[in-house]
């Protein structure tokens, strides 16, 4: 189940961009989940670790994608950490979701800062949604609940 906690989190990441610079690892990028994301969010296919190919810019290395990007492919590989996905775009909703329950299904938990109401869609999901001092406010089922337990926070 994703956690997202709303405000400051002094233990957060929250400029991902450096910090993606600075910890990517190669195998990261060819990574099949990494590979999936890429294509989705960003429309481009990674050709290897150094190497994505972007209908746009061309030939671009991992540090050319773009910051909802990096944040997943953080989120799905640096359990380390707690990361920001108010850097992410609403497509990159589907995926926070993909990873948060593929960590659950190994029995551990993904917890996200976030500082605007992301659009999770229609369907039905979990999120545990946390005030800023990290309190439980309740587990959302869908996005009238999210909005309604989180719409004060932002």
């Amino acid at each position: 189940m994703l956690n997202v906690q709303f405000g400051d989190m002094p233990q957060a990441v929250y400029d991902t961009a450096t910090y993606f610079a600075q910890s990517y690892l190669d195998p990261w990028i060819t990574d099949g989940l990494t590979r999936e994301m890429i294509a989705d969010v960003d429309k481009s296919q990674v050709v290897d670790a150094n190497l994505i190919q972007s209908p746009v810019l061309g030939p671009i290395s991992p540090l050319s994608l773009s910051g909802g990007v990096k944040t997943l492919i953080l989120l799905a590989h640096d359990r380390g950490h707690v990361f920001n996905i108010s850097t992410c775009g609403d497509n990159c909703a589907k995926w926070i979701l993909r990873i948060a329950d593929k960590r659950a299904a190994q029995n551990q938990k993904l917890l996200v800062s976030l500082h605007h109401l992301m659009d999770f869609g229609d369907g039905p999901f979990r999120i545990r949604v946390l005030d800023p001092s990290g309190k439980s406010l309740g587990i959302a089922k869908n996005m009238v609940e999210f909005l309604d337990l989180a719409g004060e926070f932002v």
